[in-house]
């Protein structure tokens, strides 16, 4: 909608002349692609609605939803203080300091109170007081947080308030027109939480929670949380006897057998990738001298997620730091000999381990952690060179994804962030490569301003899983500084040196990362050639043992890993059992298969496919897709 020549106040009085019946969806509008409330005086410049339904208007409802929060809490504990309540991925929060601490019970109590005041449709009023105004208001009503908060904004600024009934609280905004749009919500956990993020500060009470337009909308992310929680990797890395986690070492997995049979077949994967696509596989050290990071750049902006180690010896000091990236180690082989531009372009690949000192509070069973290893690569070229290996790494990662079974991909470019190395121009000239390579490419993408890294800019590369989750993987990152601090050089064919241009890439990302997503995907059922325990064979009685061991002997002969559960159990509990730990097939042996050379095949998803001879199933297996071996026909 666009404005008209009118005689109104505020935008609401002009969806009101229009279309009364806009006032049941429209919670706030946009200008020059700024949310504002309905409430602000209009002038006469072009606008659009923002309906509860759109991106815009969901984020305004979980902004209200927030305030909504407070204002339960206020009424159900007058003794609480707020502090903050900020709109987060799928949801909200908001920090109270309430010493006696909040329960589940209080959680559905809150919840509760929510829901009464949003039926009441308060009418939610925004104005504006001065700084000193504004921290004396609070002050005066015992919120000496957010008084604390105003006192940290400089004098003068004028800082905008919103009250519904008896409740006001400090915010920026927009927020919906009255609380009776916020119908679709629910408190989710409780969490504990520092003050400004220090941990040298008290520790306040989180609260979280989600809000959407409809109940609808609702209803199905609930259930989506549900199905995730099912598919949680931990869990089931546990179960399924993959990989444990524990307090001595903090973010880092424990792999056992079944779980490093996936790690060492993803691994082997990538490899063969490497190997049909030109790159030369290489190791570098796990420690290297504090010099080396300070002319990379890292030890000035990456410093503090760097594990160090100091060590003194006959009086001399040596600070050294455990490598969280392979690039200044690739660079370092690079140099080992003058490169001449023929031999160009050179492609690295190194499986090294990597360890970044990552906040405890956002580890997160393998999503997040602490140590782990890319399937890190780093190819070193000529300005002229970067379209073509640029263009064919997105091909390469495009056709590993589907391999892996993940069609829905997300391509976005992130440009140049705050903190960076490397002049304008330099940045200017790498934006601009990936930029044209893009707008020449199939590919459609999204820019992402001030995400790139320090070093360059860079394309992401992102998977939706089943339940619509979306997880960074794979990246490509054009770097102009590195190879130049670090004096890399070649010779041109007119015989002058350069600096090449160094792309840093992965497809996988870490191993450990896309297992757990791969885990969380599939729900635990590996596909085929990935599955830990491929085969188990289930004699019924002791009488099917000699059969049952030579097939066995011919499938293990023929690669598979097979096992055969012989312990004195029924058949029904090892089927259980077998479901449970995520064995693919289950080849059942009775009187009847001992007779006519066959087995009674079902999976883990209890899949039957009834009775196959010996010959079949050894055909029926050989056919099941495995990308190790397709990767011949493929790169």
């Amino acid at each position: 909608m666009t404005n008209q020549v009118v005689s109104a106040q505020s935008f609401l009085d002009i969806i009101k002349m229009q279309d009364k019946a806009l006032l049941k969806t429209a919670v706030g509008i946009s200008v020059e692609g700024k949310a504002l409330d309905l409430s602000v005086n209009y002038e006469g410049q072009p606008f659009t609605i923002i309906h509860a339904d759109s991106q815009m208007g969901v984020d305004i409802i979980r902004h209200s939803t927030a305030h909504l929060l407070a204002m339960a809490v206020k009424e159900l504990f007058p003794q609480a203080q707020v502090t903050i309540g900020p709109v987060i991925e799928d949801g909200f929060y908001y920090d109270f300091a309430y010493a006696p601490g909040f329960t589940d019970q209080d959680l559905e109590k809150i919840e509760l109170q929510m829901k009464r005041i949003a039926k009441k449709q308060i009418p939610i009023h925004r104005y504006t007081l001065s700084r000193n105004e504004a921290s004396a208001f609070f002050r005066n009503i015992g919120e000496i947080y957010k008084s604390e908060i105003i006192e940290q904004i400089p004098e003068g600024e004028t800082l905008s308030l919103y009250k519904q009934e008896g409740f006001t609280d400090l915010c920026r905004g927009p927020h919906v027109p009255h609380t009776g749009f916020l119908s679709a919500f629910k408190l989710t956990k409780l969490a504990g939480a520092y003050w400004r993020g220090d941990s040298n500060n008290e520790m306040l009470q989180r609260i979280y929670g989600t809000a959407w337009a409809t109940q609808d909308a609702l209803k199905h992310y609930l259930k989506i949380q549900e199905e995730a929680k099912k598919r949680d990797h931990r869990l089931l890395g546990k179960q399924m006897d993959w990989f444990h986690l524990q307090e001595e070492g903090p973010g880092t997995a424990f792999w056992h057998p079944n779980g490093f049979n996936d790690y060492a077949q993803l691994e082997a994967l990538m490899r063969k990738i490497y190997q049909k696509t030109g790159y030369q596989e290489i190791r570098t050290p796990q420690i290297i001298d504090r010099s080396l990071w300070e002319r990379s750049g890292h030890w000035d902006k990456y410093a503090e997620n760097m594990f160090t180690i100091e060590a003194e010896k006959q009086s001399i000091k040596r600070i050294c730091a455990v490598k969280p990236m392979s690039c200044p180690g690739h660079v370092q082989v690079f140099n080992q000999g003058l490169k001449s531009y023929k031999q160009l372009p050179v492609r690295y690949a190194e499986f090294g381990c990597c360890h970044r000192n990552e906040a405890s509070g956002t580890l997160h069973g393998l999503l997040r952690v602490r140590s782990f290893v890319q399937d890190d690569g780093h190819i070193f070229c000529t300005v002229d060179q970067i379209g073509a290996e640029v263009n064919a790494f997105i091909q390469q990662t495009y056709a590993v994804y589907e391999l892996l079974g993940f069609n829905q991909v997300i391509l976005r470019l992130s440009t140049r962030p705050e903190k960076r190395v490397g002049s304008e121009e330099v940045w200017d000239k790498a934006e601009n490569a990936l930029t044209s390579i893009l707008e020449n490419s199939k590919y459609d993408y999204q820019v992402l301003p001030g995400e790139g890294a320090f070093y360059g800019p860079k394309l992401e590369f992102s998977l939706k899983d089943c339940l619509g989750r979306v997880w960074q993987c794979g990246t490509i990152q054009v770097d102009f500084s590195t190879p130049q601090r670090l004096d890399a050089e070649y010779v041109t064919a007119e015989g002058n040196k350069e600096t090449p241009v160094m792309l840093h890439r992965a497809i996988l990302g870490t191993f450990e990362r896309f297992l757990g997503i791969l885990i969380e995907q599939t729900a635990g059922h590996m596909p085929f050639w990935l599955s830990p325990l491929q085969i188990a064979i289930l004699p019924i009685g002791q009488e099917h043992h000699q059969y049952s061991n030579q097939l066995k002997n011919e499938l293990k002969a023929n690669g598979y890993r097979v096992e055969i559960d012989d312990r004195p159990e029924k058949i029904g509990y090892k089927i259980r059992q077998h479901t449970l730990t995520r064995t693919h097939f289950m080849l059942t042996v009775g009187d009847q298969e001992v007779q006519t050379r066959t087995v009674s095949v079902r999976d883990s998803q209890m899949k039957q496919y009834g009775e196959m001879g010996i010959d079949e199933l050894h055909v029926w297996l050989a056919s099941m897709p495995n990308p190790i071996e397709a990767v011949e026909s493929i790169f």
